[in-house]
């Protein structure tokens, strides 16, 4: 009888163990095998340049003048999601102002204005308000040293610059800039501007070491 109840209990603890592992297998997600890839963002495909000018407007496109539409885009492509690097000049400062448009296919995606004569070196703007319906934080920057070569070879008239033949993201002030041209109240102003910045980051860190040092000694000495 011993034997017969040590059996059936053997055979009723199998029976509930394969019962507990089998909902499990069967409630195992399925992986799809075909799950695709986010998309990448549709690329631009014309800028177009809007000022003063014979014309008004100059409209490249990717697909006809792949090498000049490049050189165009790299003037302002930067600027989406850069931060702002100077504040506004004065507006005796800034000479023409050249509005370009980036666009995908027919639809206008973002929008810049460019000063490549302002005094102390090419200035551009990024709008708040920006085509579609996007919003992007108004501000100011130093634009590239290549500014107005990029303009004129597109068809801008703007006195030829041979010598300037690169300048980075923000190129800012450069050789090729008189003396006369600089503006040192404007540099010195945005200097002390990232300087009481960095102090004020510094000040506040220094008060959170100072308030975790007090209390860990108010604890200590609690406990002593």
């Amino acid at each position: 009888m011993r034997r017969l109840v040590s059996a059936t209990g053997m055979i009723a603890a199998a029976v509930a163990l394969s019962a507990g592992l089998a909902p499990a297998a069967h409630a195992a997600p399925r992986q799809d095998a075909t799950t695709e890839a986010p998309k990448a963002p549709p690329k631009p495909t014309a800028v177009q340049i809007a000022g003063k000018f014979d014309g008004d407007k100059i409209i490249i496109q990717q697909a006809e003048r792949p090498e000049l539409f490049q050189r165009v885009l790299s003037e302002v492509n930067w600027l989406s999601g850069a931060a702002p690097t100077t504040t506004k000049p004065k507006a005796d400062k800034l000479g023409p102002k050249y509005t370009v448009t980036v666009f995908v296919k027919d639809k206008a995606t973002q929008l810049y204005d460019l000063y490549p004569m302002a005094s102390g070196g090419p200035r551009a703007y990024r709008p708040a308000k920006q085509p579609g319906g996007g919003k992007k934080a108004a501000g100011w920057f130093y634009g590239r040293l290549t500014m107005s070569e990029s303009l004129r070879v597109s068809g801008v008239p703007l006195k030829e610059k041979p010598d300037v033949v690169s300048g980075g993201i923000g190129g800012g002030i450069g050789k090729d800039v008189e003396q006369g041209e600089l503006d040192p109240m404007a540099v010195g102003s945005d200097v002390l501007s990232q300087m009481r910045g960095l102090l004020l980051i510094n000040g506040a860190v220094l008060l959170v070491v100072l308030i975790g040092l007090g209390s860990a000694a108010y604890l200590i000495r609690r406990r002593v």
